[in-house]
């Protein structure tokens, strides 16, 4: 399960490597939770990628009272085409989350130790993701997204048993386009990233307080717990 990602690649660096038009700018975020507003790429009516503010955690359209719905965070691949929750989506509403890095934990319930992973090159990488629209009785409406999710590759698999799907920049085009990519062809690629792409390390207890937000939340831990 991702339920932490991090964004603080500059916001040129993620409007080049997406490739979308000028957008407002915004400043970095090294822990991201659900619920938050947060950028994604999908495509516009007009058939270009635009970057825009959704909330994450899905709420289907169908929900006739998202207060009482528990939003959904993750969409598992190996289901995403089957789930009522997701496969009108699928379908129709895919897109990308920018990120440099997600946080998972291991240990017990009472001494969990997150981790941190990110792409050993560095830079921004891209969730495949689902968004959807949501419109209330009254007229008010939301829009909320849901990070697909897969088993994990050799990296992630030392310490989890699921991560986030990392589309590289050639599959952006066909994951996006729902027009001529029916979602059971869009299924191949949802799959582990490549077991080099990345790297892993302990990091702060204190990432565990969604307050909290800054560069010394991705500082390294050492075996003994100390910040090296």
């Amino acid at each position: 399960m991702c339920s932490r990602y991090s964004l603080t690649s500059p916001a040129e660096a993620v409007r080049s490597y997406f490739k979308v038009a000028a957008s407002d700018d915004f400043p970095p975020r090294y822990n991201i939770a659900p619920t938050q507003p947060v950028p994604i790429v999908r495509t516009s009516f007009a058939g270009e990628r635009e970057l825009v503010l959704v909330r994450w955690g899905l709420i289907p359209g169908w929900v006739k009272d998202p207060r009482a719905f528990t939003t959904l965070l993750n969409a598992r691949s190996e289901t995403v085409v089957e789930k009522p929750s997701f496969r009108n989506a699928m379908k129709y509403r895919r897109c990308l989350v920018p990120a440099d890095g997600f946080y998972e934990w291991t240990g017990p319930t009472s001494d969990k130790r997150p981790h941190f992973i990110r792409p050993k090159a560095g830079g921004p990488i891209a969730f495949a993701a689902l968004w959807e629209h949501w419109q209330g009785v009254d007229g008010s409406e939301l829009e909320t997204m849901a990070i697909c999710t897969t088993s994990p590759n050799r990296t992630i698999a030392t310490i989890h048993d699921r991560m986030p799907v990392i589309l590289q920049p050639d599959l952006f085009d066909d994951w996006l386009n729902v027009r001529d990519v029916p979602a059971t062809d869009a299924l191949r690629f949802l799959q582990p990233a490549p077991d080099d792409l990345l790297e892993l390390f302990a990091v702060s207890k204190a990432m565990g307080n969604s307050r909290n937000d800054g560069p010394e939340l991705q500082r390294p831990i050492g075996q003994q717990g100390r910040l090296v």
